[in-house]
């Protein structure tokens, strides 16, 4: 006979689930910023929060966190993720040009399609955790963004994507496939040089970097 009072039963009863696009992002160099000068940091960043919130509402997005300079958000559409994404490094890269160079405040942005747990107000899960991964992968400024958000993007937004292989990234059981979001103005890189530069920055992150996939281009 089943045990209803089993504590491991109310809980896995009450736990939300829900398959959700997941935005994170944060600041390239931020302790640098801090270091040199916190309150024009601050204000900076506030400039930047001015631009980004309004476009997650915009986009029918949620910020579901924010912790010093990150910001997480949930989509119920990938394609607004992937879309309000976009328009966030648009918006701050025009913002930036009224900025000295060593001043400047790029985010990073990874955005992934998975189950994610619900609790009150907040998300949890790896669902949340690969977008996390990808925007610490991520260049300042650029997107990268999960095989299962491509794979629903694919043809339904007028941008290019650069596949950059399987990536083994900190915590994650299964190689996570990475791809990066061509922006305006920018070229597809040589898709090996840019593999190189990737295993480096995740060897830096996890200490050992996967071996290259052959065969994706």
């Amino acid at each position: 006979m089943s045990d209803n009072n089993d504590p491991a039963r109310k809980v896995s009863a009450h736990v939300e689930r829900k398959l959700a696009a997941i935005l994170s992002a944060d600041v390239q160099g931020y302790s640098r910023l801090m270091g040199e000068d916190e309150e024009a940091t601050l204000h900076t960043l506030t400039a930047c929060r001015e631009i980004i919130d309004p476009l997650i509402h915009q986009h029918r997005g949620r910020i579901v966190g924010t912790a010093g300079d990150s910001v997480l958000a949930e989509f119920a559409s990938v394609v607004d993720a992937v879309r309000c994404a976009v328009e966030i490094q648009q918006q701050l890269k025009a913002k930036n040009t009224d900025l000295p160079t060593q001043r400047r405040m790029e985010f990073r942005i990874g955005i992934n399609l998975g189950d994610v747990m619900v609790e009150g107000e907040q998300i949890y899960g790896d669902g949340v955790n690969v977008a996390a991964r990808l925007q610490s992968l991520a260049d300042a400024g650029g997107i990268f963004i999960s095989g299962t958000v491509y794979d629903q993007i694919e043809n339904k937004l007028p941008l290019q994507y650069e596949y950059l292989g399987e990536q083994a990234v900190k915590n994650i059981a299964k190689p996570v496939r990475v791809w990066r979001v061509v922006m305006e103005s920018e070229e597809v890189r040589s898709p090996r040089s840019e593999v190189r530069s990737l295993k480096a920055k995740v060897k830096s992150l996890v200490g050992w970097a996967p071996p290259t996939v052959t065969g994706c281009w």
